[in-house]
């Protein structure tokens, strides 16, 4: 049996408690939040629940396992690296920290103490992305040729980070889990319309060493809820909508053909395929369910989570450089890759 803590009450702190009540092998035993109003709230709906003001409380709790951190990003390292130092196995929201230099120091930590770092990369415990890893790596789309992902709303301003921070770890972290490869370079473009130096529209771009590429377009200042993705292959499209009910993946088998030769400007036509378009069916889950689950799984059998702390240094080395490329007006910026040995650092020892 596992015993979490799960640190910040706030806006995502309380779906981690609930979910990791209903984990197996897990006991969902301490929350910790400054406001001691939330910890009220929380206690009345779950009445089992310990309660304290403070981490180092939470530090102190011999009998805690694991710790669930859910605050803002500013205290994602120094908790991290405080809960791993006193021995206890990790989970922290994403951005996993503010730079790669603190990345990867909890990766080698939590290496050296053979405990369980994982980044709170919701979507890819997702059915609907599980499905579409699968049908990418089967091939059925074909050669995949660009990716475009859009995650628009009004809100919810931070003040620490901007919007690409904010929002765009989640589909960097279903690009790189679908394709299984890290991009070669970042552009970024934004804008900061209501808070001065914190941009709340971003437009990233991603290119992979084999062609392919993927623009993210995230914004804080849209006046509809959007959350789609589009991959593009040389035989058919998917379109995942996060925000359909049931039909979340739609396949078009739709294509153009470029004739394989031709003699005379005349001859030259584009082929347009036109086919079905088909939606699976996806069994309804909580993604956050499912990440629960899985992060207790990992601690009980020792196993690397989906997203481990490398995958967490992965994302924040493409938001460095995409704030990189954001300063110096969209320019192109180069991703140092990192070492093949460095995989190592995601498994508990």
């Amino acid at each position: 049996m596992v015993n979490v803590a799960v640190v910040g009450c706030g806006y995502w702190g309380p779906n981690l408690v609930r979910n990791f009540l209903s984990a197996s092998q897990c006991c969902m035993k301490l929350i910790c939040d400054l406001d001691t109003l939330r910890l009220e709230h929380l206690t009345r709906l779950y009445p089992t629940l310990q309660t304290c003001a403070t981490f180092a409380e939470v530090l102190d709790h011999q009998d805690i396992d694991a710790v669930a951190i859910a605050t803002p990003v500013r205290y994602h390292y120094e908790m991290a690296r405080r809960a791993l130092e006193a021995g206890k196995h990790v989970l922290v929201e994403k951005p996993m920290a503010t730079s790669v230099q603190q990345c990867r120091h909890l990766v080698e930590l939590a290496a050296q103490k053979g405990l369980v770092l994982m980044v709170g990369h919701t979507f890819i415990y997702a059915p609907a992305v599980r499905l579409i890893k699968e049908i990418v790596s089967s091939g059925d789309l074909g050669k995949i040729l660009y990716i475009s992902a859009r995650r628009l709303n009004l809100g919810l301003f931070q003040t620490d980070i901007n919007v690409g921070w904010d929002l765009a770890p989640h589909d960097i972290s279903v690009i790189l889990y679908v394709l299984d490869q890290m991009p070669v370079a970042v552009n970024c473009q934004g804008k900061a319309h209501v808070t001065p130096g914190i941009e709340d529209v971003t437009n990233i771009t991603l290119t992979f060493a084999d062609g392919l590429f993927a623009i993210i377009q995230s914004s804080w200042l849209d006046p509809n809820k959007v959350r789609q993705m589009t991959f593009v292959g040389d035989r058919k499209m998917l379109l995942y909508d996060d925000m359909e009910p049931n039909e979340k993946i739609k396949i078009y088998d739709k294509r153009v053909e470029v004739p394989p030769h031709y003699d005379t400007f005349a001859e030259f036509q584009y082929s347009y395929h036109y086919g079905d378009i088909y939606s699976p069916y996806l069994k309804q889950t909580e993604s956050l369910k499912f990440e629960c689950q899985h992060f207790i799984d990992c601690i009980e059998t020792g196993s690397c989570p989906d997203s481990n702390g490398l995958q967490g240094l992965q994302v924040v080395q493409i938001l460095e450089a995409a704030t990189e490329s954001l300063k110096n007006g969209g320019h192109r910026v180069e991703l140092v890759p990192i070492e093949q040995a460095s995989r190592k650092l995601g498994k508990p020892a």
